[in-house]
């Protein structure tokens, strides 16, 4: 995509999962990654009843114009990024449209009713089947597993922060992201990052 532009103004974001899951860290990566190409970012943050295990969400409203409002109005967001595969069903009942995208990991987190047998959980196929009768385009990443492998749970939400930049949807240049790394992390836990975002990125961008 043209750095000048964006498919929408204001592209109406969502990064939704699960308290523990590191979202807020995720929606606050990308959007300092915006703001340092001169994108207006506004964030507005939700939580569940409980800080670790509750519903977490956030909107971002990205915009070449102006700031703006940081609720997304319900049926208008434009891609929907989640840590937890039932939380993005969650968010597409109020949220999603037609037009609407997902990038979602594939790893659920499991609730107490249902570790305990007072409730089943759907299969990954009732979910995938939900997910793509709900939307106009969803990739599914198993971003847990994959940032096991990496070398830690927590570099999921940049395997999902990379996703989003494979989308192409918005302006998040790899270099950019790199700029970003360089000054918070060195040694390992750098080349850690940056390997997470590029398996995200190739992921979904093929």
């Amino acid at each position: 995509m043209d750095n000048a532009t964006l498919c929408s103004d204001p592209y109406n974001l969502i990064i939704t999962g699960v308290g523990g899951q590191g979202n807020v860290m995720t929606s606050r990566t990308i959007g300092a990654m915006l703001a340092a190409q001169g994108l207006y970012v506004t964030i507005g943050e939700t939580f569940g009843a409980s800080q670790r295990g509750g519903s977490v969400m956030s909107h971002l409203r990205i915009s070449r114009r102006s700031s703006w409002s940081p609720q997304i109005p319900l049926g208008q967001a434009h891609m929907v990024v989640s840590m937890e595969p039932s939380e993005t069903i969650r968010v597409l009942k109020d949220f999603g449209n037609n037009g609407v995208k997902v990038i979602t990991n594939t790893r659920p987190f499991l609730p107490v009713g249902v570790i305990s047998g007072q409730f089943s959980y759907p299969s990954d196929e009732e979910i995938k089947g939900w997910i793509g009768e709900m939307t106009d385009a969803a990739w599914f990443l198993n971003a847990t597993d994959e940032a096991v492998k990496i070398g830690a749970p927590v570099l999921g939400n940049i395997i999902m922060a990379g996703a989003l930049a494979g989308s192409g949807d918005l302006p998040l240049e790899r270099k950019v992201f790199e700029e970003a790394a360089c000054k918070r992390f060195t040694g390992e836990t750098l080349t850690q990052n940056l390997a997470a975002f590029d398996v995200g990125y190739a992921a979904v961008a093929g």
